[in-house]
């Protein structure tokens, strides 16, 4: 794995979701931490956030939390682990870009699927060739899936970006797709 050395995580920052999604952040956060893989995420200790951080960390992986300061109290950081706090949503977002080699998305909200899709559309621009993966185990990414296809033949994005999105339901699978797409884009 040591072309894959850190990975940005975007998932859920709320408690009251599903015990899956929470199992599978702790699962993702475990995997991580056994692969040598460092944790970059948005610095919270709730929620899916929350979840794979404290199992990166009790697993002894390594941790990096971006937090941006009005949010230190929504989201409580996760104090056990290394943190920057920075002033705004768009730092945030650029340092977790440029602490990370390729991105992973957890189930969540509208704050989730907004900073992936920010990263797709600079992937998109020719900004980044930082690989993502979307990981679920029970279809939750199924529907924005769709949706990217339906852009794709509206002719809105061409199809060779379909082959930039992964889809997977484990936390191994998902990394070994983003190592693969990294090691195809060093070729």
């Amino acid at each position: 794995m040591a072309t894959l050395k850190s990975v940005c995580v975007y998932c859920g920052s709320s408690d009251d979701v599903k015990s899956d999604y929470l199992r599978l952040a702790q699962d993702l956060g475990r995997t991580l931490a056994q692969k040598g893989i460092r944790l970059v995420y948005g610095g919270g200790g709730v929620g899916l956030m929350g979840a794979c951080a404290r199992a990166v960390h009790s697993d002894g992986g390594e941790v990096l939390g971006i937090m941006p300061r009005f949010l230190l109290q929504k989201e409580r950081v996760f104090d056990e682990v290394p943190h920057e706090i920075v002033e705004d949503m768009h730092t945030r977002k650029q340092r977790m870009f440029d602490e990370s080699d390729a991105f992973i998305v957890l189930p969540g909200g509208i704050g989730t699927l907004e900073e992936a899709v920010e990263m797709l559309s600079w992937a998109r621009l020719g900004l980044h060739a930082k690989p993502m993966a979307f990981l679920d185990e029970d279809g939750f990414w199924t529907p924005f899936f769709e949706l990217m296809d339906h852009i794709i033949d509206g002719r809105f994005t061409p199809q060779e970006f379909r082959a930039t999105l992964v889809h997977e339901q484990t936390p191994e699978a998902s990394i070994q797709a983003l190592c693969d797409r990294i090691v195809k884009l060093g070729d």
